[in-house]
């Protein structure tokens, strides 16, 4: 087969949406190798995938400004994927170019989340706007829908009137540095980790809800350091208000742009990891912390426990003494914290990206056949 992708999160984001793509594509490529991957960008950018040259890159002339390059990839692609001779095009960030309905390409549609639409208060008017008629458009004209969980797939239901059939849900995978061994006592050293800490990996916005974690630390009078590590927003201003007011700022450290291979051993040096989100699409974070043998607290709602199975912890994001009482039983029981890291282990296997790109593959050949 010779498949098109749209690839720009796989050249243009360090994390989320860029490592699912690249997730994809490296483990496409490793394990089906016999089929031919092209990838349309706005912007190339070298050593991003494992072994770039070996997919057919396509992008708009440099001398293009972002803005004529945001408008190809849009509004322009469509007709570069007829001169193509495609047998199947794969949009992986929500959206397709304007027109694939028109080509005869059968297409692939990922849709990670609709938080958009769920909560529109953590979203300008015009970016919602937007994401609302690109997602509309791409779940009418694609040919199947893939959605990361069970959650998404109601919401792709609900939002957009898509019929049931039009959708197969497919965990998506994590990176394969997560199951291996990590470099711990030199990350360690590299970014002065304390012995000991509880870890929150996520962008640090509101909807993450990093607060209440600090909150129920100090509910229960925990003292163990706090590292979140993600990038930040306005909601890091609430944050440092709050722990300049209780004085407890040797306990909470922040950190970005962590490589994937740092971020491996930190989750393998932390206590236990929470991601007490108020709504996500599936949670990478969570099923990382489990393949890295650390125990997870996450939250009950929307597709937390979908991806966790009975292999977390599960409490309200909106209760923190319930959160605090967790934190504290792991932290204290040894034989309980132990018997989540075993199940968490067995959890993580089944996100795998070989597992993930053979299902991928299955769908491919059946929409091709």
């Amino acid at each position: 087969m010779k498949i098109g992708y749209d690839a720009k999160r796989a050249f243009l984001n360090t994390s989320g949406l860029g490592n699912y793509s690249r997730n994809t594509l490296n483990a496409l490529l490793k394990n089906y190798s016999e089929n031919e991957y092209v990838l349309f960008t706005p912007e190339i950018k070298t050593a991003m995938l494992e072994e770039q040259d070996k997919f057919e890159i396509v992008a708009p002339p440099k001398a293009d400004s972002s803005f004529k390059k945001s408008l190809w990839r849009t509004f322009k692609l469509s007709e570069e994927l007829k001169s193509r001779e495609l047998n199947l095009f794969h949009g992986l960030s929500n959206e397709l170019p304007k027109g694939i309905h028109k080509t005869n390409i059968p297409s692939v549609l990922t849709v990670h989340d609709l938080i958009f639409i769920r909560y529109p208060e953590f979203y300008k008017p015009f970016d919602r706007t937007i994401y609302f008629n690109k997602v509309k458009y791409a779940c009418s004209a694609a040919t199947k829908i893939l959605a990361i969980s069970e959650q998404t797939k109601q919401d792709i239901i609900t939002f957009t009137d898509t019929e049931p059939g039009k959708i197969e849900v497919i965990h998506q995978s994590i990176s394969p540095v997560f199951f291996k061994a990590a470099e711990t006592q030199k990350v360690k050293e590299k970014y002065k980790l304390p012995d000991q800490f509880i870890l929150s990996v996520g962008t640090v916005e509101e909807r993450k809800n990093q607060l209440s974690i600090i909150k129920a630390m100090l509910a229960r009078n925990i003292k163990m350091p706090v590292i979140l590590i993600g990038n930040p927003t306005s909601y890091c201003n609430d944050i440092h208000k709050f722990v300049a007011e209780k004085d407890i700022q040797d306990q909470v450290i922040f950190l970005k742009n962590i490589p994937e291979k740092d971020l491996a051993a930190i989750y393998q040096l932390a206590s236990l990891s929470i991601y007490i989100s108020v709504f996500e699409g599936f949670g990478l974070p969570v099923i990382e912390s489990m393949a890295c043998g650390c125990p997870v607290i996450t939250s009950n709602v929307s597709c937390l426990p979908e991806t966790t199975g009975d292999a977390a912890v599960l409490c309200s994001p909106g209760n923190i003494e319930e959160l605090g009482e967790n934190i504290q039983k792991i932290i204290d029981d040894e034989n309980f914290k132990n018997e989540l890291v075993k199940k968490g282990k067995v959890r993580a296997d089944e996100f795998t990206p070989e597992k993930y790109v053979e299902k991928l593959i299955s769908l491919y050949s059946e929409i091709c056949k």
